[in-house]
């Protein structure tokens, strides 16, 4: 009887870890179990393409019916696994099933955090922005808003503003923070980020600290320390992702920040991997551990653990990268440059076309950031991946 691997998660690492066994030869059943009722996909345009018009388009899903049949892969949505039993090397289902499983991949990804004044319950006013059915509400409800209040300025907070602006909405940002995605950029690029929504009509509060919000039938007033009251007719709540490890940690698997992994997705248990955003692995830039919430990390990092699982040697080492689209500028970010001590501008650096290198204080490079310039960060790329550079003379 040939082998079964059960992939937990029908997201971006989930569907790369199926796709990738087929391609790698594995002949053996694969199962993949999603909660969600739709097959994978990509979730960069849920706070762009998909907020401003309202629909998927077909390249934007990463396995559908057709090509899940074609592969051979046993795609079961709306499904919930209950519990994972190592020792037996068997899951439950919330529909009462149960699977054997030779090889388990864990990639659950990670839940929208909830602010403690936020109760239990469904809310008409106060949203989220996570799946695809969260995108498909939120457009319908902006359709029929005026104005939107957004609890935090990070990436998902500030795609969201300049989606919304781009319908048309009165948009107001409040980060907790003294200045925006203070947790992945340095501060010269937080202001240039606010210099940039402000430009677009956005109305931005940083240092904003949330002491009441109300919601009833006309809208939502929230009230902040300084005693100032805001009102608007839809919050979005953007304050950061949890990683979803209940069902890892229940089963006894080694939980920090995310499930812990090596750099070829292996968990505490040599039967299971795990992949994305639910992942806490390696970082070879700090020599440390790092979670990683990024389209690019959950691809790579679940390419590699199937290519582990089938007894390859391989491994994550990739330098980190993230990409976001805001109004007219695309902006990647490469390796850590919050940590910079340093950053230079590509000598070709104008207003609305830049690249910066980030450099510790030893000189090593640790990071780029670019603004509508993919050749520059190309060249970052290079310069950081090279041994004994001399990273300021290569830049300019």
């Amino acid at each position: 009887m040939s082998e079964t691997f059960v992939i937990i998660g029908a997201g971006q690492a989930g569907a790369w870890v199926a796709k990738t066994l087929r391609s790698e030869g594995f002949s053996g059943r694969i199962v993949l179990i999603g909660k969600e009722a739709h097959y994978p996909y990509e979730r960069p345009p849920l706070s762009k393409s998909a907020l401003v018009q309202g629909t998927f388009q077909p390249g934007e899903t990463i396995l559908d019916t057709a090509s899940a049949e074609a592969a051979d892969i046993d795609v079961r949505l709306d499904t919930l696994v209950v519990e994972i039993d190592r020792t037996r090397q068997l899951i439950a289902c919330n529909d009462g099933s149960s699977i054997a499983y030779g090889r388990l991949f864990i990639t659950t990804g990670s839940v929208p955090r909830k602010p403690n004044w936020l109760r239990d319950g469904a809310s008409n006013r106060i949203c989220f922005l996570r799946t695809r059915d969260d995108a498909m509400r939120l457009h319908q409800k902006l359709g029929r808003a005026q104005r939107l209040l957004i609890l935090g300025g990070g990436w998902i907070g500030l795609e969201a503003a300049a989606s919304a602006r781009k319908i048309g909405l009165d948009v107001s940002v409040y980060e907790a923070a003294e200045r925006l995605c203070a947790r992945s950029l340095p501060a010269a690029l937080s202001e240039w980020l606010r210099s940039l929504h402000e430009g677009n009509g956005v109305k931005i509060t940083t240092g904003a600290i949330i002491k009441e919000v109300h919601e009833d039938q006309d809208g939502v007033r929230m009230l902040l320390s300084d005693g100032q009251t805001v009102t608007g007719d839809l919050m979005l709540v953007g304050i950061g992702n949890l990683p979803a490890v209940d069902l890892a940690k229940s089963a006894g698997l080694e939980v920090d920040n995310g499930i812990v992994v090596d750099h070829a997705g292996r968990t505490s248990d040599s039967r299971i991997f795990a992949a994305g955003d639910v992942t806490n692995q390696p970082c070879s830039i700090t020599s440390g551990r790092a979670r990683r919430e990024s389209w690019a990390n959950a691809q790579n990092q679940a390419i590699v653990a199937a290519r582990a699982a089938l007894g390859q040697d391989v491994a994550h080492n990739e330098i980190p990268w993230i990409w976001s689209d805001q109004y007219d500028a695309n902006i990647q970010i490469l390796g850590i440059p919050e940590q910079a001590a340093n950053l230079a501008p590509h000598p070709a650096t104008k207003p609305d076309t830049f690249c910066w290198l980030a450099t510790n204080e030893e000189g090593r490079p640790i990071g780029a950031i670019a603004v509508n310039a993919p050749r520059e960060l190309r060249a970052a790329r290079k310069i950081m991946a090279a041994v004994d550079v001399d990273a300021t003379a290569a830049w300019s």
